[in-house]
């Protein structure tokens, strides 16, 4: 017979609740600070379900009535340094945090509060409205609120998108040797997503001081938790990763705020990540003002269950007890405060017919809408900028791949606050390829190697460039793996400075390899840049000789946007002249390089097809103009070069080496089709990888992507085309 022996998890998952004893004990300034911020919480809310009626918010009006006990009991464990970001239905958390940071000793319980409240409640509606006057200038409105100060990181619409943000917070604030905390709040559907899998596995083996607070309300939208899993205490979810838990009523002020005293002091302690449930309850449906119950996916003996025990009247009941409150105090405070939010809403709009609307003064101008996609550069405004003919220092040849570790080597030596994190970068002297060669053994605590979870990772990396002390380099091992992360990627790190109003800097690099031709196969040899490139927040590089890496590399890590280095791995043993000793040189992001001149047809391309293109033009003895464009993302092409030379051409081809679907030439040719169509004497021809990806025959996968004698059939259709035998 076998032996079976139980096993235990490793660490504690505990249910939480108070006793009359705690609520006796609880401090007045406490529960009178707890009850006034829930108050204000709940009255908000109730003014914006009564504006979206009124056609006064657009978009959505996700309330979080009823769950005002999980957010206040949390936020009041922390100090105004923690941070916090939450979901979609976020309001709560993120005035809860914002009156705590305004109020930091509390909120009397009367009618009379500070401006700095009011002005808290102002700039919220305010974005809430899509104005100006918000914290994100409207751009963020219901679901995108930021406010950096008070410590909110910033709510995300996408479910579960946040967290692995929330995690590069936390990493910062460890990284500094501070005792200062995050927190992550979510809902029970996002419990099942891996960006908060992936998250809590990352902060758990970093031991990350990172809180993932998850308010079990029982309902994606109209979907029951017990549909959707088979363990709905999703305090479970912690024991896998080792992360104690606590399960707790959230519906009891006290209880989550004890509960999180408990866990903050464990990360505080050094602990690592903490995982709290709250037991929540919305009271109303998903959007709008309508009880669940309207819909027929609850019944109305749950909703009247649930109301019983609202988590204001909890807090009310016992300073009721206490005969520090009474009806009639209660009613003028609320009436207070809901004078204050009418007070808002006037100056905000004006009655027009016997209806309300916005004044039209105080929407964003619409000369805003492109304000903040990228930065506006002026990182750069005094840096010298080179090219290798102007480089006054001696040159060497070296190694394309030398040059990538010696690059970040300088770099990292220049400026400890960049931090190099991917799968096996610490190991094998240098990563898969030697790319990070002898990095790891120079600064040990700065180059880390990842769990396999590219989307945690570079989320995470995304929150730390988003807090702004660090910068750091990430490694995807192949270019492909960005589908993986692809929310990560393209809804969070691209569009987060957007989003949020245009003013947050995003310093991250993004480094990855090409591995066309290598027989890797369909999942790993694609050309990211077409891509990349359909996201506009994205800075794109593609480097071709090891002085342009540098060069480049070093201006990637000095801007303050996200940038995509593309290395491609037939470049990797090639070799070229950079400088002997000095490596700290910068070539300018939106500038390309004529690489060969002539009068007959330019050529555009990138990457490895520089060489071959120059190869081939060297052979065929062509009077061409090939440019090495280096920055593909669309605000980046250097478009003036392009016209310089189109205006002695008038012939243009474009060439890459990937697959048709997901290349970059077609927006290339599309902009210079519209640009220069005055300058154009035959087609915009291309030359481009087939239609498939490639394979693992090698036979096949020459044939899938675009090679030398691709090059040559271009050039001879476009002679063809401008009338010119081949």
């Amino acid at each position: 017979m076998p032996t079976i022996t139980d096993l235990s998890p490793a660490t504690p998952w505990v249910a939480f609740s108070t006793t009359e004893q705690d609520w006796q004990q609880a401090p007045q300034s406490l529960l009178s600070t707890m009850y006034m911020s829930m108050l204000l919480i709940r009255c908000f809310e109730e003014k914006v379900l009564d504006l979206a009626g009124q056609g006064l918010i657009h978009g959505p009006a996700h309330s979080a009535i009823g769950q005002e006990g999980g957010a206040t009991g949390s936020v009041l464990a922390m100090v105004a340094e923690d941070t916090i970001n939450g979901s979609h239905r976020a309001h709560h958390q993120f005035l809860a945090k914002a009156l705590h940071y305004v109020s930091p000793d509390g909120i009397e319980l009367n009618s009379k509060f500070n401006g700095d409240i009011v002005e808290v409640m102002r700039k919220t509606l305010a974005e809430i409205m899509g104005l100006s006057q918000g914290y994100c200038k409207g751009r963020g409105g219901s679901m995108h609120l930021r406010w950096q100060e008070s410590g909110n990181l910033g709510t995300n619409a996408i479910v579960g998108g946040g967290v692995p943000f929330a995690a590069g917070s936390a990493f910062c604030h460890q990284r500094a040797s501070t005792e200062h905390v995050a927190f992550s709040y979510f809902g029970d559907g996002a419990s099942s997503i891996g960006s908060v899998l992936e998250s809590m596995n990352l902060a758990a083996a970093w031991k990350l001081p990172l809180c993932f607070f998850v308010e079990n309300n029982m309902y994606a939208v109209a979907t029951h938790i017990d549909e959707v899993t088979a363990e709905n205490r999703l305090s479970a979810r912690g024991l896998g990763f080792a992360i104690p838990a606590w399960k707790v009523d959230g519906m009891d002020p006290l209880a989550v705020y004890l509960a999180t005293q408990q866990a903050v002091e464990h990360m505080r302690a050094g602990g690592g990540p903490t995982l709290i449930e709250a037991d929540v309850y919305r009271y109303f449906h998903q959007s709008g003002p309508l009880p669940g119950s309207v819909f027929g996916y609850r019944n109305k003996q749950e909703e009247s269950e649930w109301r019983e025990r609202d988590p204001i009247q909890r807090v009310y009941r016992e300073l009721e007890r206490r005969e520090v409150i009474d009806p009639a105090k209660m009613k003028s405070i609320k009436t207070a405060i809901n004078q204050t939010l009418d007070a808002i809403v006037d100056e905000f709009t004006v009655v027009k017919d016997g209806e309300r609307e916005i004044k039209a003064e105080l929407w964003p101008s619409i000369d805003f809408v492109d304000f903040g996609v990228k930065g506006d550069m002026s990182e750069f405004d005094d840096t010298p900028f080179i090219e290798q003919e102007t480089c006054s220092s001696p040159l060497v040849d070296k190694r394309f791949i030398d040059t990538v570790a010696n690059t970040m080597r300088t770099q990292m030596e220049n400026d400890e606050r960049i931090i190099l994190m991917g799968e096996d970068i610490h190991r094998l002297n240098g990563g898969t390829n030697g790319a990070t060669k002898d990095l790891a053994k120079l600064h040990p605590q700065r180059v880390i190697g990842t769990p396999i979870c590219e989307n945690a990772f570079v989320g995470l990396a995304g929150g730390m460039a988003f807090d702004g002390r660090y910068k750091p380099i990430v490694e995807f091992m192949y270019p492909d793996f960005m589908w993986v992360a692809a929310d990560q990627v393209f809804n969070q790190i691209a569009k987060a400075r957007h989003m949020f109003g245009g003013d947050t800097a995003m310093p991250l690099v993004l480094r990855t390899k090409v591995a066309m031709g290598t027989g890797y196969g369909s999942q790993h040899s694609m050309d990211p840049a077409g891509i990349f490139a359909t996201s506009a927040g994205w800075r794109v590089l593609a480097p071709s000789t090891p002085f342009d890496y540098a060069g480049l590399m070093n201006s990637a890590l000095r801007c303050q946007d996200p940038v995509l280095i593309i290395e491609h791995m037939d470049l990797y043993n090639s070799s070229g002249p950079v400088p002997e000793q000095d490596l700290d040189y910068f070539i300018e992001i939106g500038k390309a390089k004529v690489v060969r001149s002539g009068t007959k047809m330019t050529i555009l391309t990138y990457s490895s097809m520089v060489q071959i293109t120059q190869k081939v033009a060297d052979e065929l003895n062509l009077d061409v103009d090939i440019i090495d464009l280096r920055t593909l993302d669309r605000s980046g092409l250097d478009f003036d070069c392009i016209e310089q030379s189109l205006t002695k051409t008038g012939n243009l081809l474009i060439v890459e080496q990937g697959a048709l679907g997901t290349s970059i030439g077609g927006m290339i040719a599309d902009e210079c089709q519209r640009r220069f169509f005055d300058l154009l004497d035959a087609p915009i021809m291309r030359v481009h990888g087939k239609e498939a990806s490639p394979s693992v025959s090698k036979v096949l996968e020459r044939a899938a992507n675009a090679g030398e004698q691709d090059v040559v059939e271009g050039i001879r259709s476009l002679l063809i085309e401008m009338g010119i035998a081949a």
